[in-house]
């Protein structure tokens, strides 16, 4: 196409490729139905029917690591204190892959938000058993790259997070939960919420950390003061150990061995 004062106009270019035109106000609902598509298609391409979702701080390192984003000496020796549960995400990351290797990496996929600490264990446990695994990034003021063990292509980068927690749940068989921040509380009681509801199918929610949990959240005190309902803490299942939480999983589903 020759160059005229016409072609240069933005208003020649496609739509598709006019930036200008595709981040504007307007054109959020196509935006967001392309966040819900690409993902979609791309991981039934891959031919991934069923997830095991790990939830959890991205600040949390590995032991004998540094501890990320703690400045004050106390949280510091917290976080380093937590360390272990890095080592069991990693651990339980590799319990489920190797299962999943029985559904040629359909089935029983880890996937997590694709970041640092309990997402980099995730990922990492995976790729150490010769495993694929799903990373879902999130567009942050403080950008973060994926970590390098989630597969590269099934790394996915997401600008809504209502799109991205959909995409946690959508194929979700199990979530584990492990020690985290503001973020990981959102996760957890969406998750929560969906079950509770009725508009996500009943899978094993595993809460690593017994000692942590009860001291982040009291489920029984909402129970007693009538503002959920009785055995709705029975929702919830607590593992300190991978093998544990894996054990919650193979009950549930009557997995052999």
């Amino acid at each position: 196409v020759p160059e005229t004062p016409q072609t240069r106009a933005p208003t020649y270019r496609l739509a598709w490729t006019d930036e200008d035109f595709m981040t504007r106000r307007d054109l959020r609902p196509v935006r967001l139905q392309l966040e819900l598509l690409k993902p979609e298609l791309t991981l039934a391409e891959r031919g991934i029917r069923s997830t095991v979702v790990m939830f959890g701080g991205a600040r949390l390192p590995e032991p004998g690591g540094e501890a990320w984003g703690a400045k004050k000496e106390a949280p510091r020796d917290n976080l380093l204190k937590n360390s272990k549960y890095y080592e069991e995400a990693r651990l339980f990351a590799q319990l489920c892959s190797k299962h999943s290797a029985a559904s040629y990496y359909r089935e029983f996929v880890v996937v997590t938000g694709g970041g640092p600490g309990v997402m980099e264990a995730g990922n990492r446990g995976a790729a150490e058993v010769g495993a694929p695994s799903i990373g879902l990034n999130i567009v942050l003021p403080h950008e973060q790259a994926p970590n390098i063990y989630v597969t590269p292509e099934l790394c996915f980068n997401f600008h809504y997070f209502a799109i991205r927690k959909m995409h946690f749940v959508m194929r979700a068989k199990a979530v584990a939960v492990f020690p985290g921040g503001f973020g990981t509380l959102d996760e957890f009681f969406e998750t929560l919420t969906l079950i509770q509801t009725g508009r996500m199918e009943r899978v094993p929610i595993i809460l690593f950390g017994k000692e942590f949990w009860k001291h982040a959240f009291d489920l029984d005190y909402l129970a007693e003061q009538g503002t959920i309902s009785p055995g709705d803490q029975n929702i919830i299942d607590y593992a300190d150990t991978a093998d544990e939480a894996w054990d919650v999983i193979s009950r549930f589903y009557e997995l052999a061995g």
